[in-house]
């Protein structure tokens, strides 16, 4: 079992900062591919952004450029940078994890981002 606690979400001007984190409860993170999800009111959750267990990151391709996934496997950590920030950002933020050839079965209660413009 894999609980993640997701933090940084907050309120944003448009064109600003935001550094989103995801903790993991277990050091078998580490060997996990884990990714960020977005689901913005009235739409489906999507895909923002995952990276493997050795730190190759994959970025849904509205996203590319302005939002960096990293991981710090000594502090069972992911991050999501997110930079020059729009309204259209705006969305409760997941972080999932996933066996290597699974499916993302572990999820966080998500984290809360809004972008004003």
């Amino acid at each position: 079992q894999v609980q993640l606690v997701e933090s940084g979400g907050g309120l944003v001007q448009a064109g600003g900062s935001l550094r989103l984190s995801c903790a993991a409860s277990v050091s078998t993170f580490r060997i996990l591919v884990a990714a960020w999800f977005r689901e913005a009111p009235g739409e489906k959750r999507e895909f923002v952004a995952s990276i493997s267990a050795d730190g190759s990151p994959t970025y849904a391709a509205s996203m590319t450029g302005r939002f960096t996934i990293s991981r710090d496997n000594a502090k069972n950590t992911m991050y999501l940078q997110m930079n020059a920030v729009k309204p259209e950002d705006t969305g409760v933020y997941y972080c999932a994890t996933r066996w290597p050839r699974g499916s993302y079965e572990y999820w966080g209660q998500g984290t809360r981002v809004t972008v004003s413009s």
